[in-house]
């Protein structure tokens, strides 16, 4: 029951995790930090807090790095944190905290696309599962064009009294304020979940090759590292650019290297390997609603009627993604307690093997030994 319930408590408090972030990047960026530097910072601050971790965890149970796992982490590298993290910092400077979530959750839909033309995920568009994954796909894609394209009117939901004083002295004192383009920024932010659909699917592959999450991220956020800071120093040489003299773009560096990137890709990598890649991605709903009342009530940010009924939308599609996703998973549960004690079929994103018992055990004693790892 424990083991059950660990993935989906792991993926709530990520989700908060994420919620914090973006606020504080958010006022890292009106303050005048670059987001090409604020990433590059991330990737070196993660690097630096799992390394020690992979070094002592893991250190007589890591697998043998070859060239082509190596070429894996790399592909990894690129896509979950360079491109995935380039594309999202620079569409959260040019719109608001609240759009850039709920654009992040057609992350789900590219996922569930991409699974089935790499086939890990069976589409099995005869059936109610089928059905349900392929129209809430739609319905999620149909809300992100609506909240990026259409606006409306203010929503009068009145001021909070609780508002953060210290984000409006960060933002009127910016020596260069960030600007607002409502094509651009939701247009990023989407290719950001386009790239990180694409590290859940080679992650996917890369956890069962390699479980050695501490390592693999070590190796990964190090990469990104290397990747990030070019593209930094290109965008903008100037020491001064690359301060942390300003309390919060330490903080927001700091916390979005050892949280969202550190912990993050632990537990997710994690998490894949115990749910799958789309299971991970269906929680980003959650960030939506935290990062919206927190953008509210500390940011004063304005809610339009196309961003709650494009958020409406992407929530409902994607929840009915889950809903077929549940029912499928629970016909691949009865399928294999029907498959005897000596052989069982398993049937696991789309890919059918045989496996034997004892064969069985011993894997999922040896995930549930990484699970306990990854956690602590």
């Amino acid at each position: 029951m424990l083991a059950d319930f660990m993935p989906f408590l792991a993926n709530v408090l990520l989700q908060v995790g994420y919620a914090g972030m973006n606020i504080t990047s958010k006022l890292a960026l009106e303050s005048g930090m670059k987001p090409l530097i604020l990433v590059a910072y991330r990737q070196i601050f993660a690097t630096l807090a799992i390394a020690p971790f992979a070094f002592f965890l893991e250190r007589k149970t890591r697998p043998k790095l070859t060239m082509p796992i190596l070429f894996q982490i790399f592909l990894c590298s690129l896509t979950g944190a360079t491109a995935n993290q380039v594309f999202y910092f620079v569409g959260l400077q040019n719109t608001t905290a609240t759009i850039a979530c709920a654009l992040n959750n057609v992350l789900p839909a590219a996922t569930f696309l991409l699974a089935a033309i790499c086939r890990q995920e069976a589409v099995g568009i005869k059936k109610a599962s089928g059905q349900a994954k392929v129209i809430g796909t739609l319905v999620c894609v149909g809300g992100a064009m609506l909240l990026s394209f259409y606006h409306g009117h203010i929503i009068g939901i009145g001021e909070s009294s609780i508002h953060w004083n210290y984000a409006n002295k960060m933002a009127n004192s910016s020596p260069s304020p960030s600007g607002s383009n409502f094509f651009l920024g939701p247009f990023l932010v989407m290719a950001s979940a386009v790239a990180w659909a694409l590290w859940f699917i080679i992650q996917g592959q890369t956890s069962k090759s390699f479980p050695a999450p501490y390592t693999s991220t070590t190796l990964m956020c190090f990469m990104a590292s290397i990747e990030c800071t070019i593209i930094g120093i290109f965008s903008d040489p100037k020491p001064s650019a690359w301060s942390l003299s300003s309390s919060m773009r330490l903080i927001a560096a700091l916390y979005a290297g050892i949280i969202c990137n550190a912990v993050a890709f632990c537990v997710m990598s994690w998490c894949i390997q115990k749910r799958g890649p789309l299971y991970v991605s269906v929680f980003s709903p959650l960030l939506l609603v935290i990062v919206a009342i927190l953008s509210w009530a500390l940011l004063r940010e304005k809610l339009y009627v196309g961003t709650v009924v494009g958020s409406l939308l992407i929530v409902g599609g994607l929840y009915a993604v889950l809903w077929g996703k549940d029912k499928e998973m629970k016909q691949m549960k009865g399928n294999e307690k029907g498959g005897g004690g000596g052989e069982q079929v398993v049937v696991e994103e789309g890919a059918v093997e045989v496996t034997k018992a004892g064969d069985r055990d011993h894997d999922l004693e040896m995930q549930s030994q990484q699970g306990g790892g990854a956690r602590g």
